[in-house]
């Protein structure tokens, strides 16, 4: 598979779909990537935040994507014209021959118009591999859980500290976790992110960290 970071919590995964997370383009100041310039099959918000659910809209009507989000933000979206499908926590479904689970997040979710929703995370579930991605949260003991249940591959973890898990409790969760890979997310954005790559690599054993710059991608084999 191919995996693109554009900055803060967004990636695209190229593996046969174009699975588009967190589309936080537009506002980032350190991305270069605009909205226009992505394509995507589907896209997953993990919730509403602003720094979340970004350019949903936008990519959206440009692409005619699919866009997987808990029930509340998927109400909000479909009052846009999007094509949008909801679920909630604990549910899977199985979208263009891909599976999606929604699994529990620890972080706090509100956005305009007073919609509210939970944060969330992902397990995606492609025939290269198995990627969780955390969204935005603190640590939680189950993680242990995701781990027994789907073993993921890879982890996307938030790592910038203050609105999320900082560097030790990251680390941690990739002890419970126990991917072959883990990706950092969530720190540089804004000043108030302090948490490094340098420091969360110092803090994990036995577990190969993959940074990306802003705009890069890397093919992942497994």
């Amino acid at each position: 598979m191919k995996i693109t970071y554009f900055g803060h919590s967004a990636f695209l995964i190229n593996s046969g779909k174009k699975i588009l997370i967190d589309p936080f383009l537009s506002g980032n100041p350190k991305c270069k990537i605009k909205p226009s310039d992505v394509k995507a099959d589907i896209i997953l918000v993990t919730h509403g935040h602003e720094d979340h659910l970004g350019d949903t809209v936008e990519i959206a009507k440009n692409t005619g994507a699919k866009v997987i989000a808990i029930h509340e933000i998927q109400q909000f979206l479909l009052k846009q014209g999007i094509n949008a499908i909801g679920m909630n926590i604990g549910g899977s479904i199985n979208v263009d021959g891909i599976k999606i689970r929604m699994v529990p997040a620890i972080h706090s979710s509100s956005f305009k118009n007073g919609y509210m929703g939970h944060s969330a995370g992902f397990v995606i579930h492609l025939n290269d591999g198995v990627i969780y991605h955390a969204g935005d949260t603190g640590l939680f003991g189950d993680m242990k859980l995701i781990r027994e249940l789907y073993n993921p591959d890879i982890a996307m973890l938030p790592i910038g500290d203050v609105y999320t898990m900082g560097v030790k409790e990251a680390a941690k969760a990739v002890e419970f976790l126990n991917p072959k890979i883990v990706i950092p997310m969530h720190y540089g954005t804004f000043p108030v992110l302090t948490g490094t790559p340098e420091e969360f690599k110092k803090l994990v054993k036995n577990v190969d960290v993959l940074v990306f710059e802003i705009g890069e991608t890397k093919e992942v084999n497994l």
